[in-house]
């Protein structure tokens, strides 16, 4: 049997390329949800030199029993600035630093190509190699 007939190999196994081209595609636009946990929201608050409680009422809200970071009218993220970039990048959630290795977005060689149509990065500069893209998968379920 070759290494592509193996069923436990991901349709990924020779990896898959990506280069952040920090366009901010993935922080603006159509609204969506970026889940956080109190701990990331704390690194947030400290990066921030802000209280916890203080960056958790006025930066996110709570959705379907989770907290989320709230969107501008316009549906960019709370932490975005069109002219800088992510305002918190350094401490940005796990969401957010495993972009675009999602679930959702390599569970077909269709999905992957739908993700390459949004974002520039993917299909683009370095091969991230299967076992990094499986570990990303892995931190955050979406």
């Amino acid at each position: 049997m070759s290494d592509q007939e193996k069923p436990d190999q991901p349709w990924y196994q020779d990896g898959l390329a990506f280069t952040c081209t920090m366009c901010g595609k993935c922080c603006t636009g159509d609204p969506g949800f970026v889940w956080v946990t109190d701990a990331e929201v704390e690194a947030i608050a400290a990066f921030r030199k802000e209280p916890a409680a203080e960056v958790t009422e006025l930066y996110t809200r709570k959705v379907r029993g989770r907290r989320t970071l709230r969107e501008k009218a316009n549906g960019d993220c709370v932490f975005y600035d069109r002219k800088k970039g992510c305002t918190v990048y350094p401490v940005r959630p796990p969401q957010c630093r495993t972009w675009p290795f999602w679930e959702s977005n390599v569970e077909s060689p269709e999905a992957w190509e739908r993700t390459t149509q949004v974002c520039p990065g993917s299909g683009q500069g370095e091969l991230i190699p299967p076992e990094e893209i499986t570990r990303r998968v892995k931190v955050i379920k979406i």
